[in-house]
């Protein structure tokens, strides 16, 4: 079992940058590719980036390529999505989302991918 516990949502201009984190228990983290979804009012929820257990490979969505980064710390247990040159339209709750599978070597870009997921942190960008 893993819990996920995610931090570091807020209210921010556009322009501006925020971190999310990602906080996971158990010890099997390491193994694991995590992903970070979001979801509008309105909107399904969509795939923003992943991280291969490694944090050798990385993949985002086009609509963020450039301008999120993420990237882990399995020491910690805790895997990072930077969020820079923020827009209105990144608006939504984020999530993390963890793979039921250890060692895998590419990124699920769709939820049904993962298993666990995390309450979510709300990312507001005022324009």
């Amino acid at each position: 079992q893993v819990q996920l516990v995610e931090s570091g949502g807020g209210l921010v201009q556009a322009g501006g940058s925020l971190r999310l984190s990602c906080a996971a228990s158990g010890r099997t983290f390491s193994k694991r590719v995590m992903g970070w979804f979001r979801q509008a009012p309105g909107k399904e929820r969509e795939f923003v980036g992943g991280i291969i257990w490694s944090g050798s490979n990385t993949d985002y969505a086009d609509s963020v390529k450039g301008r999120f980064t993420i990237s882990r710390d399995n020491a910690k247990n805790t895997v990072y999505l930077q969020m820079n040159s923020l827009k209105p339209e990144d608006t939504a709750v984020y999530y993390c989302a963890a793979d039921p599978t250890y060692y895998r070597t590419n990124i699920p870009l769709s939820g049904a991918g993962y298993h666990y997921w995390g309450q979510g942190t709300q990312v507001t960008v005022s324009s």
